[in-house]
C-alpha cells in the first residue's frame, strides 16, 4: 500500500499577514534575526524571501545551515508543498564525496547541515560563494569556542545577507547571543569581543565561573539589537490559531526501511539475535509502531531490541529549540519511556500520586513524560507550560485529544503548540493522517495493516 500524502499543496495567498511582515522586514534588513515560535511557519518565510531575491536578482546563491535531520529533510519538503516556490535546491550532507558532488551543481539553495561548516570553509577558502546564508536554528551558534562559529567568521565578510532563525535566540542565557549578534553585525551592537560584552553587562563571581546579569542589563541588550530582528510570539497574533499544528519528519537509513517493509509485509524480521514476530493484524500495528519510534519488544514482550535513534534525535531539536520552554512528550511504548529518560536527564516521568502535577504547573519540570491513556482526562496542565510532543501516536483518537485538551484549556496563557514527530513513509503517516481526518477506528488500523486501503 503506497501512503497518500496528506498535505495540501499551499500558496502565496496562504501566508498569513505577520508572515509577510517577516518577509518585508527580513528584505529590508540584510543581516537580520527571526525570533519565530514553534509552528509559526519561519521554513516558507524563507524560502518565499529567497524566491523573491532570486526573481529580483538580489541574490545569487543561498546556502542554508540547519541541524542534520532539518537539513536532509525539512526544507525540501516544505519546498515540495507550497506551488508559488520554484527553487533548485541540492542537499550537501553526507560523505565528502557526496557533499563536493553537489556543491559543484547549479542549484538556488545549497542545504548543509551545521557540523559541516568547519568543513565547508576549509573546501572553499578565500572563493566562499553564497552570497546569502541563512542560519536555522542560530543557537547552535551560541557558542564563541566553537569551531562552526569561529570558522564561519573567516567568511562572513563575502555574505551580503545572512538570516538567523530561532525561537528566542537567548536560550537559557542572554550570554548566548553575543556570538549570533557578532555574525549579524562584526560586534557593533554588542561588543567586538565576548570578553567586552561580559565586562560591559555581567558582573562574575570570584572564581569567573558564574555570570550575573547587572542591573537593567538586560532592558539595555535588548534595545541594542532590537532594530534586527523580528520577533513572531504566537500569543501576539489573533490569527494564529489556539491549537498549531506541526510535524517533525524523520527518515529511516536505506538498511532499516528494508527492514521495516519486511516486517510489514512478512510479519518478521531479525537483528542479529533477536526475532521480532507477530501474529495478529493488531499486534502488527504495534510492532511497526515500535520500530517507527526507534526499539520494539522481542518475542518475550519483556526485553526489547534499540533499532534506531532518530526520533530521539528529532526530540533533541525540538527541545534545543524552544530553551526556556517546558515541554511535555507523550510516550506510547515503556520502551520510548526508558530511552527518553536515558537521554535527557531532566525529563520526568508523571507519578501516580500527582506530585510532578503540581511541579509541572508550578514551572519546576522543563520536561514532562506522559502516557495519553492515564494522562488523557482529568488532568489541569495548562500552567506549566503551552508545548507538547507526540514522541509516539497513537491509534486513540480520544486519548489524543484529551491529552492536547489538557494543555488547551481554560488558563492557558498562550497557543497549544501541538509537534508530532513522524517516520516518513511509515505507518506513522497513516496514524496522522486518520487523527488529521479525525478517523482512527479498529477498522482503519486493520486497514493499514492488511494492506486494503
Amino acid at each position: 500500500m503506497k501512503l497518500k500524502n496528506y498535505y495540501q499543496m499551499r500558496s502565496y495567498k496562504d501566508l498569513h499577514n505577520y508572515q509577510l511582515k517577516a518577509i518585508e522586514f527580513s528584505k529590508a534588513n540584510k543581516k537580520c534575526a527571526l525570533f519565530v515560535d514553534l509552528g509559526m511557519g519561519k521554513t516558507i518565510v524563507v524560502l518565499t524571501l529567497i524566491q523573491s531575491l532570486l526573481d529580483e536578482f538580489e541574490t545569487h546563491k543561498t546556502l542554508i545551515i540547519a541541524p542534520l535531520r532539518v537539513a536532509n529533510i525539512t526544507w525540501a519538503d516544505e519546498i515540495a508543498l507550497w506551488d508559488n516556490i520554484n527553487l533548485k535546491y541540492l542537499i550537501c550532507t553526507g560523505s565528502a564525496n557526496n557533499r563536493i558532488s553537489n556543491l559543484n551543481k547549479e542549484a538556488d539553495l545549497y542545504i548543509i547541515n551545521r557540523e559541516n561548516i568547519p568543513w565547508l570553509v576549509s573546501y572553499y577558502g578565500p572563493r566562499w560563494p553564497f552570497d546569502c546564508v541563512i542560519i536555522d536554528e542560530s543557537t547552535s551558534f551560541k557558542s564563541f569556542k566553537a569551531n562552526r562559529f569561529k570558522k564561519l567568521k573567516l567568511v562572513l565578510s563575502k555574505i551580503d545577507r545572512l538570516i538567523e532563525l530561532t525561537a528566542t535566540g537567548a536560550g537559557n542565557s542572554l550570554m548566548d547571543l553575543w556570538p549570533q549578534f557578532y555574525l549579524l553585525d562584526g560586534g557593533a551592537r554588542l561588543g567586538k569581543t565576548i570578553t567586552e560584552f561580559r565586562n560591559k553587562y555581567f558582573i562574575s563571581d570570584y572564581m569567573g565561573y558564574t555570570w550575573t546579569l547587572k542591573l537593567g542589563a538586560e532592558e539595555t541588550i535588548r534595545s541594542k539589537i532590537k532594530d534586527i530582528v523580528f520577533r513572531l510570539k504566537a500569543s501576539d497574533y489573533l490569527e494564529v490559531p489556539q491549537i498549531i499544528n506541526t510535524t517533525v519528519k524523520v527518515r529511516l537509513p536505506a538498511s532499516l526501511k528494508e527492514k521495516y517493509e519486511e516486517l510489514k509485509k512478512d510479519f518478521v524480521t531479525s537483528f542479529d539475535i533477536e526475532r521480532l514476530s507477530v501474529f495478529s493484524a493488531a499486534a502488527k500495528s504495534n510492532k511497526l509502531l515500535q520500530f517507527c519510534n526507534g526499539a520494539a519488544y522481542t518475542d518475550s514482550n519483556k526485553n526489547y531490541v534499540e533499532i534506531h535513534d532518530k526520533k530521539l534525535e528529532a526530540l533533541a531539536e525540538i527541545i534545543e529549540c524552544n530553551k526556556g520552554e517546558n515541554i511535555i512528550v507523550a510516550y506510547n511504548y515503556r520502551t520510548d519511556l526508558i530511552r527518553i529518560k536515558k537521554r535527557f536527564a531532566n525529563a520526568m516521568e508523571m507519578d501516580k500520586e500527582g506530585e510532578s502535577i503540581e511541579a509541572w504547573n508550578n514551572g519546576k519540570i522543563s520536561l514532562m513524560l506522559l502516557h495519553p491513556a492515564s494522562a488523557g482526562h482529568g488532568l489541569n496542565l495548562q500552567k506549566g507550560g503551552h508545548i507538547i510532543v507526540w514522541f509516539g501516536l497513537t491509534w486513540s483518537l480520544e486519548n489524543y485529544q484529551q491529552l492536547n485538551g489538557r494543555l488547551h484549556r481554560q488558563g492557558q496563557k498562550k497557543p497549544v503548540t501541538v509537534v508530532h514527530i513522524v517516520c516518513e513513509g511509515c505507518i506513522d503517516e497513516y496514524v496522522m493522517k486518520s487523527i488529521n481526518c479525525k478517523n482512527i477506528t479498529q477498522e482503519k488500523l486493520l486497514q493499514f495493516v492488511v494492506g486494503s486501503c
